[in-house]
């Protein structure tokens, strides 16, 4: 569930009678490492619970996407899972129902990858600063610099 950065090699929606999609990208554009991991939201309506949830299935298996990775299969997995489509389940479905060790393996590497490349920006930026900072004070005494 960590944004992955890349090229929206190709980018086409669902689209039809009662699905929206909300997004900001179009196909070509680059997605940055700060950019949230959901490239766009997929809204559906049915007369029912049932219905809304299959033209969902269907509408996720007719996004193309390439160049990045998505959670289209994730989405998919919740909508066909008993638990869901029964109504009875909590906000621990991932942890109940979703426990594949290579799946969340893979997730908390690429987890532990976006924390380090946040930890080295933020670094990056403190001593931007403290250089530049030190940098732009004129210090002709230590009493005058404290005072100001």
């Amino acid at each position: 569930f960590t944004p992955d950065i890349g090229t929206l090699n190709r980018y086409r929606i669902p689209a039809g009678k009662n699905i929206r999609v909300d997004d900001a990208f179009l196909e070509g554009m680059e997605i940055p490492i700060y950019y949230d991991p959901m490239i766009a939201k997929l809204v559906v309506w049915g007369k029912n619970r049932e219905e809304a949830m299959d033209r969902a299935i269907e509408a996720i298996d007719n996004y193309q996407i390439s160049g990045v990775k998505t959670t289209l299969d994730f989405g998919k997995y919740v909508l066909k899972h008993p638990a869901f489509k029964s109504g009875n389940f909590d906000t621990n479905f991932v942890k109940h129902y979703f426990q594949d060790p290579s799946i969340m393996r893979e997730a908390m590497q690429e987890e532990a990858v976006a924390l380090a490349h946040s930890i080295d920006a933020i670094w990056s930026d403190l001593k931007n600063r403290e250089i530049s900072e030190y940098a732009s004070r004129e210090i002709s005494s230590s009493w005058k610099n404290r005072m100001e």
